[in-house]
């Protein structure tokens, strides 16, 4: 019980520290694009800016809570160092972006998405560090820290099940467009206050969040089965620079809620590809292990 208070606190200090740090990342942001710095920041809205703060704040309160849990130890997370880490790395990589382009690719030849062509050198760049980085952070504390910590409790699958919960929950969590079209000090509370907003449209909440738990419960189980981070890494990286890569070269034609959304993660039909990923990655961690005995 304890551990479990130290971790609503830990939730609740992330949240207010993000919210305090989002305008400051905004501001950032639009100043080194305005000095022709990283010009491509000056696409992104407040929200992103507030999604990224939140991700900082995380890993800045991190130390304080592995102190107040005591943990100092990869094995007290039923984590343990991983020799095959490349290679579980980049089979994860593959198997979670072919998968989903192949997707892409019948979306546009049904006409459902048109191609555009407007990748660029710096919008590569900005995808590959993305898919670096994004993954790298969000597995450490999910996958990481929150499933390790509740491990603890000896309930593995209800610990997979909150962790998936929560995680979906994180990343459904936006504010409506043009919610903070001044950004001032208070916009990260104001992007809070609001977050709750898509909550209230059933299709939305079906075609979304049901697939974010589902890469969720895929991430968490890819985990537990390796006792390392570094395959839900790669399948993370692979889901992340796979949708980026398709909306960067395909614009949507028709939007199909519940089945089809806003991107190639969003959607009942979406969700039966991420279920291929899964049944894929389990038939090769069979074959992995049986070619071993």
């Amino acid at each position: 019980m304890k551990d479990a208070a130290r971790l609503l606190a830990y939730f609740v200090a992330t949240l207010l520290l993000g919210a305090i740090l989002a305008p400051l990342l905004f501001w950032g942001g639009q100043w080194l694009a305005a000095h022709h710095i990283l010009s491509f920041l000056a696409r992104f809205d407040f929200e992103t800016f507030f999604h990224r703060a939140l991700l900082v704040a995380g890993l800045i309160l991190l130390w304080p809570l592995l102190r107040a849990i005591r943990i100092r130890r990869l094995p007290d997370l039923e984590l343990n160092p991983n020799p095959r880490w490349r290679s579980d790395l980049i089979t994860g990589f593959a198997m979670a972006a072919v998968p989903l382009l192949c997707f892409g690719a019948i979306l546009i030849a049904l006409h459902i998405y048109s191609v555009r062509f407007t990748l660029t050198g710096a919008t590569v760049a900005n995808l590959l560090a993305t898919s670096t980085v994004v993954p790298i952070i969000e597995e450490t504390l999910f996958r990481g820290l929150i499933l390790g910590i509740l491990l603890r409790t000896g309930r593995k699958y209800l610990a997979a099940f909150i962790t998936s919960a929560f995680f979906s929950v994180v990343h459904f969590l936006k504010a409506p467009e043009r919610t903070s079209v001044v950004v001032s000090w208070t916009s990260g509370f104001n992007s809070i206050a609001h977050s709750f907003s898509q909550f209230s449209d059933p299709i939305l909440l079906t075609a979304a969040f049901t697939t974010l738990f589902l890469i969720g419960w895929i991430l968490a189980d890819m985990r537990l089965r390796t006792n390392s981070l570094w395959f839900p890494i790669g399948l993370h990286a692979g889901w992340i620079f796979g949708n980026g890569l398709f909306n960067r070269v395909a614009r949507r034609q028709n939007l199909a809620l519940p089945w089809i959304g806003k991107n190639l993660l969003v959607g009942l039909v979406p969700l039966v590809v991420c279920l291929i990923t899964w049944i894929l990655v389990r038939l090769c961690l069979h074959y992995r292990r049986t070619n071993r005995a």
